[in-house]
């Protein structure tokens, strides 16, 4: 059995969307609080400090997604690694990938709509 420290664990085929996921709860549920605790002003458009705040905890997100998806890309590429190593490797990295995309695409609204419309 790989420990949780390898590369090669299957446990880190469902990181990337556990990430996600995460993400998206801190993003909704920001937003939320936001909006409750100190509402940004209707005419100030998309430019406010939530939607600052949201946007950089979306670009962390992201990063950390593609950083880990390219360390993942990395490792099944590594010479010495048998098929099944570099299939968890993979599908690990691919996952992460989907998972930033997804972080990207849902982050878009939050550039041109206001948090609390």
């Amino acid at each position: 059995m790989q420990s949780l420290r390898s590369l090669y664990n299957p446990v880190h085929i469902a990181g990337g969307l556990s990430i996600w996921s995460l993400w998206f709860v801190a993003l909704y549920g920001g937003q939320g609080v936001g909006c409750s605790v100190a509402p940004p002003p209707l005419e100030d458009g998309p430019w406010t400090w939530l939607n600052l705040a949201l946007a950089l905890l979306s670009l962390l997100t992201a990063g950390l997604l593609l950083v880990l998806a390219r360390l993942f890309h990395r490792a099944a590429k590594r010479p010495g690694c048998n098929e099944r190593e570099r299939f968890v490797a993979s599908v690990s990295a691919g996952g992460h990938l989907i998972a930033a995309i997804a972080v990207a695409f849902i982050a878009l609204p939050i550039m041109v709509l206001p948090p609390c419309a």
